[in-house]
């Protein structure tokens, strides 16, 4: 089955909103998104530091393995799993810390899906 990654480029809407960042995005909304149907794994990483003389357009990367038919496949069900309140037994408080801070504490700067073409393992890595 075709393996994708979705990624998504965010950060907190502005230095007050940090700490709501952290908690419904880092510590709840990664996890949520990842108990979707022919999702594998989510990961969040914070930038630490420019590479070579690259622009860097967010702070935080979040990065989604997904296997489906297609990436349209992926993205429908994503959006019918997001839709859903009772989609899993976290879903709750996930969208409770969502009500408590009255809006979602950040801004996505861009995001898409991207299809696997090949894959390499580094030295010691099998």
């Amino acid at each position: 089955m075709p393996q994708f990654l979705l990624i998504g480029l965010c950060e907190p809407l502005d230095a007050d909103d940090d700490d709501a960042f952290q908690e419904w995005f880092v510590n709840q909304h990664i996890e949520d998104t990842t108990m979707c149907p022919n999702f594998i794994r989510g990961r969040v990483f914070r930038l630490s530091g420019p590479h070579l003389d690259g622009e860097t357009v967010s702070d935080y990367l979040s990065v989604y393995e997904v296997e489906a038919d297609s990436y349209e496949e992926a993205e429908r069900v994503l959006n019918e799993w997001q839709a859903d309140p009772d989609a899993w037994e976290g879903r709750a408080h996930h969208r409770a810390t969502a009500r408590k801070f009255g809006r979602m504490p950040m801004k996505i700067n861009g995001s898409g899906w991207y299809e696997l073409l090949g894959s390499y393992d580094g030295p010691g890595r099998s």
